[in-house]
């Protein structure tokens, strides 16, 4: 296979990845009833409410996967256009991007604890 042909089977199982990580997470949040309720009302297509959320998890860690094999195949767009846009400074304005996730977890945390 060609180098575009992987980026758009990488893509298409990117879209497909997320619109079902998209879909459990509605449906966890507004039809699988949560809280004190009958354990018969937390099943939906023969799943449990936790059943679905394993599944959620799942597919999201493969989403970090295929956004690394992503990453990986467009690393030359990603250079050159920081570069572009950052001259001299690209590569840690790259670190900075890298580490950005941490800031976003640590301000979820703080903003989930009040």
């Amino acid at each position: 296979m060609k180098r575009n042909d992987w980026k758009y089977l990488l893509d298409s199982l990117l879209f497909v990845n997320i619109s079902s990580i998209a879909a459990i997470a509605l449906l966890l949040a507004f039809v699988i009833p949560k809280g004190k309720r009958l354990q018969a009302e937390k099943y939906f297509l023969g799943l449990h409410r936790h059943d679905w959320g394993d599944f959620h998890l799942y597919l999201s860690l493969s989403l970090l996967v295929l956004l690394v094999l992503h990453i990986w195949l467009n690393w030359t767009w990603v250079a050159q256009s920081t570069k572009r846009y950052f001259g001299d400074r690209w590569k840690k304005y790259l670190w900075g991007l890298s580490c950005a996730w941490f800031a976003v977890l640590l301000f979820g945390w703080v903003i989930m604890k009040h």
